[in-house]
Order: C-alpha cells, then structure tokens, then sequence
C-alpha cells in the first residue's frame, strides 16, 4: 500500500467536504491545517440554521446579489476560518486547502488572519469566466504562498 501525504489527504477530504454543500451552483470544500493537523473544516452555503438552497430553492438556488453572486452563501475558507475562530482556534500560520482558488474577497480574508499558504484544486477565474484568479494574485502579492494542487485525487476509487 503507498502511504498519501498530507498534501492529497487534505485535498481528498476538501474533495469530499464539498459535497456537503446545500449550494445548487456549485459545491467548494476546504480544510485549514497547522503541520499535519488539521484545525477546521468547511464548505460552502448558508450560515447554519438559515436556509438550505437546494431543498427551499430547488430549481433556481437562493437570490442573487447585485453581482450576481449568492446572497446567502458563506464560501468555503470563511466556513473554515469563522468556525476555528469561533471555537479560540488561532489560523495564523495555517495552510488552506480548498478546492476552489479564493475569491478576491476571500483572499482578503485570509491574508488579514494571517494564513501562510493556500493550495487550490480547480481555478475561481476558469469558473467565472473572468480573466485571472484575483484572489490569487492578491495572496501572492502580499506575501501569502499560493499553490495549484496538480496531483491526481481519487475519492471513493474514482479519479477526478
């Protein structure tokens, strides 16, 4: 059997996180670890006890703000964040492992807490049809390590 490093456990389980999302759009999972521990997990969709879009909003998800982007949604690294921070975890010198690059919000976000590093599966540019990953450009000119995860993953035998 070969041992998984932690790079692949971490994004395997970001992997698996995302399909817990309520989001009919589209599903993000992250985990944010210290070394080899991990300290949070999240995905994204509403805060807790609100709404879940896909059985009150089955064919058309939660409204939309005037950007077009989700009013309800928390995305999946401010579920990380808020929740360690919420429970007097410290994310400061952490690495987030998500499955979709930050947004240029949540760039903001991580950068301000003090996250080291963060390893993306799947481009947030490539996603929104815009031009470039803002929220990795930001990361990275401010100093916060940025990596595209480029292993294969296997969750549940299948390759994705």
């Amino acid at each position: 059997m070969i041992r998984p490093d932690f790079d692949n456990i971490f994004m395997e389980l970001a992997v698996n996180l995302a399909k817990r999302s309520h989001c009919i759009k589209k599903h993000v999972g992250a985990v944010l670890t210290k070394e080899t521990r991990i300290i949070s997990i999240g995905y994204n969709g509403p805060p807790a006890g609100t709404h879940n879009c896909d059985i009150e909003f089955p064919e058309s998800g939660c409204a939309r703000d005037s950007k077009g982007s989700c009013s309800l949604a928390l995305h999946a690294e401010q579920n990380a964040i808020l929740y360690a921070v919420k429970n007097n975890t410290s994310v400061e010198g952490s690495t987030l492992y998500v499955t979709l690059a930050p947004c240029l919000a949540c760039a903001r976000i991580i950068y301000s807490m003090g996250i080291k590093k963060v390893v993306f599966l799947y481009s947030y540019a490539e996603y929104k049809g815009i031009g470039r990953d803002e929220g990795v450009d930001f990361l990275e000119k401010f100093g916060v390590e940025v990596e595209k995860y480029e292993q294969e993953i296997t969750v549940n035998d299948q390759l994705i």
